[in-house]
């Protein structure tokens, strides 16, 4: 089993520290995606919608980050994993595309050219990530894409209930796959830090993009 010494005093697994990053710096954290979640205001359909059409700005559009990890991936664990993710992503993003055409247009927001500044930055970064030559990044990217997906989930399921649309049944790879392909991948001290990046870079990916429909939200005010 690969071990990361850097992580706490005690010897921590690359999967535990993997899912522990997860946890903390992941979206279910961003008190914006929480206040999405329990709002209930005049604003919150228009704000959920803005945040729809930005994730599928970001995720939308073919091929899926995952999908691009897996074009690139070396046979072995890691590209099993990837084809059963990029699968069940690719379901994700033709419900993300479906619902976005479904939630309606996209809010009027002053600040349009600086979000779409911001929103090519965040794909072009994901771009990267997903096609690194560093071993063990792109896989990284993916695994947390697959496990901050949970709580985006929540928030697509919040919309397509609001908009009168069915929710399919997630089809990402589970909590026990992604320890499985960590620990199977992270055989060398280089692959155990390029998957941490990847993870950590992916993760602010999205905090980006939370931090952005905040700032949108908080521009529209009352309007």
């Amino acid at each position: 089993m690969a071990i990361n010494r850097s992580v706490g005093r005690s010897a921590v697994s690359v999967a535990e520290a993997h899912l522990a990053r997860v946890a903390a710096d992941g979206s279910s954290r961003h008190r914006y995606l929480n206040a999405l979640l329990e709002g209930s205001g005049t604003n919150t359909a228009r704000d959920i919608a803005d945040s729809v059409h930005l994730l599928c700005g970001l995720h939308g559009s073919p091929p899926s980050l995952v999908e691009l990890a897996h074009q690139i991936a070396e046979a072995g664990p890691a590209r099993d994993w990837l084809a059963r993710a990029a699968e069940g992503f690719e379901r994700e993003r033709l419900f993300l595309v479906r619902l976005t055409s479904a939630v309606g247009p996209l809010p009027s927001t002053p600040g349009a050219a600086e979000t779409e500044a911001a929103m090519n930055a965040q794909r072009n970064a994901l771009e990267i990530l997903a096609t690194s030559e560093r071993r063990g990044c792109a896989l990284g990217a993916a695994a947390a894409l697959v496990g901050d997906w949970w709580p985006i989930r929540r928030l697509l399921d919040r919309a397509a209930a609001r908009a009168g649309v069915d929710s399919p049944a997630p089809a990402l790879p589970d909590e026990a796959s992604v320890v499985a392909v960590i620990e199977a991948a992270s055989d060398t001290m280089a692959s155990e830090r390029a998957l941490g990046f990847g993870g950590e870079q992916l993760l602010l990916q999205h905090r980006g993009l939370f931090d952005l429909l905040e700032a949108r939200a908080e521009a529209r005010g009352d309007y």
